[in-house]
């Protein structure tokens, strides 16, 4: 389940991050990351095991562990060196960082977002080697107990 498509349903007044966030573009990602835990939940509680995907920096991931905490949860944070992430975004057709270069947001991140879960530098793995190693070390990621 991607996060993103709750940012993405906003389309009229869609007010998007920025290093100096308006109120109006905080408020939305907080609405989203809400949602994005809702459904999860939901789709958790219909029976189908839930991968939730999304950028989540800084003290959000504490506010989304605990919207779920009560269910099995695993926290697996992908972080590539920031060089190799500018390297990915110029090879790729999309870009995803707005007005951040990689390096700005990447220190951010690891500045104010809590050490839970596993944490991955991927910077040198192809996407089979990443899912290697999430399973290989699967247990590091528990954040609450399977059920």
């Amino acid at each position: 389940m991607r996060g993103d498509v709750f940012r993405r349903m906003i389309v009229s007044g869609r007010v998007e991050m920025t290093p100096d966030a308006p109120a109006e573009a905080l408020r939305q990602l907080e609405l989203r990351y809400r949602l994005a835990a809702e459904v999860s939940r939901a789709y958790f509680e219909a029976g189908f095991t839930v991968v939730y995907q999304d950028n989540i920096l800084g003290a959000y991931l504490n506010d989304v562990v605990s919207q779920l905490r009560d269910l099995p949860l695993y926290v697996v944070v992908l972080c590539p060196a920031p060089e190799m992430v500018a390297r990915r975004e110029a090879e790729r057709g999309k870009t995803g960082y707005g007005e951040w270069t990689p390096a700005q947001l990447d220190a951010g991140f690891r500045a104010t977002t809590p050490r839970l879960g596993l944490w991955l530098d991927t910077s040198e793995w192809t996407v089979d080697e990443t899912v290697s190693a999430m399973l290989l070390k699967i247990d590091q990621a528990r954040i609450s107990p399977a059920l």
